[in-house]
């Protein structure tokens, strides 16, 4: 099986960086000034256990469009661009690529796959989910910085996928209700724009408690609309979802013994917001507290912790950070 990875950012080069060491075919599309340093670089992989690969730029495809890349062999198309970007990646894949080609999102959020399939509607589409966080310190270097697991759509195609990503070293569990852990992991991404606005590592962010009774309301508040709109997250990281607000406002003592899996974060860990925000890259913001406020609109509630933190975020500026009286107005009162 080969693979086009459509969006060479930090997960786009993780998984193929990870799916080419393990033998594969795997060509990466992204922006010029990526691929360029790909091109000269190669690109190096690392994990939280010291595991590490190097894969030379020969053995990496490299395109900045989706048009100069061969679409016609037996392929699986990953999907890994942001929220903002989904339109012109499924206007490229329209235009591009056969009919019954296989397009697996990888994406945050959990309205991707009807988008795509709106546009680029002769496709097979499969839904995934990156249940890790993984960043890139610099342009051609990614790391996964945290555990968790790679999960795909439990389908004929997906189990095939699956055994793929398995012996290329991406741990990966099938599932047959993706949506409810799409809505889980949306919960846990709550944490993206609250990282974006401290400008902090996540560990950092994770030890005050400031920051942490603002996400803690943000995903209060989340639960509250999914309740209504008859939708039970599913369970991505180490808690169940309801719990997450709970831990969050702990006394910093007892969040550092109640959570000590959510503190296992390498100390260059940092959401994708927090890369995108400063240089204005489109950012999930739209697909993370805005699908919270959409859905509670749906369904005759508001959202205004998740809509406040929604203008902050798209209103961001380099070097403003949520600090003093600012984080207190999103955290519940």
């Amino acid at each position: 099986m080969n693979f086009i990875i459509l969006g060479a950012g930090a997960v786009g080069c993780y998984l193929g960086g990870r799916l080419a060491a393990g033998g594969r075919r795997v060509v990466l599309v992204g922006r010029p000034r990526t691929i360029e340093t790909l091109a000269s670089t190669g690109l190096h992989v690392k994990d939280p256990d010291g595991g590490e690969a190097r894969i030379p730029a020969r053995q990496l495809g490299l395109a900045t469009s989706l048009a100069s890349v061969r679409t016609d062999a037996p392929l699986a198309l990953l999907v890994c661009v942001k929220g903002s970007g989904t339109e012109s990646a499924a206007l490229e894949i329209a235009a591009c690529c056969p009919a019954g080609t296989t397009v697996v999102s990888m994406q945050n959020g959990v309205d991707h796959l009807a988008r795509l399939r709106a546009i680029a509607p002769r496709i097979r589409a499969l839904a995934g989910l990156v249940a890790c966080n993984i960043a890139m310190p610099e342009l051609g270097r990614v790391q996964r910085t945290s555990a968790g697991d790679f999960h795909l759509e439990r389908t004929e195609f997906g189990v095939e996928l699956a055994r793929v990503f398995q012996a290329c070293g991406l741990r990966t569990r099938l599932a047959s209700d993706m949506r409810s852990l799409q809505w889980g992991k949306l919960l846990l991404n709550l944490h993206h724009p609250v990282n974006a606005q401290s400008e902090l590592s996540l560990r950092a962010q994770l030890q005050d408690r400031d920051y942490r009774q603002v996400l803690a309301g943000l995903q209060q508040e989340a639960l509250m609309v999914l309740r209504r709109a008859g939708i039970r997250p599913g369970r991505v990281g180490p808690l169940p979802p309801a719990w997450l607000p709970l831990a969050l406002r702990l006394p910093d003592w007892l969040f550092q013994r109640v959570a000590a899996n959510l503190m296992r974060l390498d100390d260059v860990a940092r959401s994708s917001m927090w890369d995108d925000q400063p240089y204005g890259r489109g950012t999930d913001i739209h697909d993370l507290c805005g699908a919270i406020v959409r859905l509670a609109a749906q369904h005759g509630v508001s959202a205004p912790r998740n809509a406040a933190m929604y203008e902050m975020a798209t209103s961001h500026r380099k070097g403003w950070r949520l600090s003093g009286p600012e984080k207190r107005k999103t955290a519940p009162s």
